[in-house]
């Protein structure tokens, strides 16, 4: 991990347009979906996600490898989200359709039963306040430790568990009429 992130630490500063290609193809899915539940937007998140990468390619020579490369990419995204916000002050609409991805192919009743569940927990992360949103998002959908969560979003350890604490139980009634 630690070889890995110097390599793409080097090849930042050299401005290397393969690593750029692969960290893109790596890392697109993860974040763009991590956008679009923070910003609620698939059209925001998108022009986010396009910004993210011009940012990488400008400051690339401010990652330096000791710090995990998804942690600061994700910062990255979650700084350009707050810059937007502070300038346009406008609420959230309606959210993106959940990215579905399977290792067989579903039955159709099974493809139902995901889309009502994931309806119900869609509805119910649109009432939560966007701390709530941001931390579940990154525990669950990006599978990033509480650690990694506290990197990204700059809030203390104690804080982003008492986030995913407190959003899991807002979303409670969600849940359970999602049948988890």
């Amino acid at each position: 991990m630690a070889d890995e992130s110097a390599e793409i630490a080097q090849g930042l500063r050299r401005r290397d347009p393969d690593l750029l290609d692969r960290l893109i193809e790596q890392y697109q899915h993860r974040l763009l979906r991590y956008l679009v539940h923070l910003t609620g937007r698939r059209e925001l998140a998108e022009d986010l996600f396009q910004e993210t990468w011009v940012r990488v390619l400008e400051r690339g020579r401010q990652y330096d490898g000791r710090r995990d490369f998804t942690a600061w990419l994700f910062t990255i995204a979650r700084n350009l989200f707050i810059d937007q916000q502070r300038r346009r002050q406008v609420p959230s609409e309606d959210p993106a359709d959940p990215d579905t991805a399977a290792a067989r192919q579903p039955s159709a009743l099974e493809l139902a039963m995901q889309h009502e569940q994931s309806e119900r927990i869609l509805a119910g992360m649109e009432r939560l306040s966007a701390e709530y949103r941001e931390a579940l998002s990154l525990r669950f959908q990006e599978g990033m430790s509480l650690e990694e969560i506290a990197g990204v979003t700059g809030a203390p350890l104690g804080t982003v568990k008492s986030r995913i604490y407190r959003g899991l139980s807002a979303l409670e009634p969600w849940l359970k009429g999602a049948g988890l």
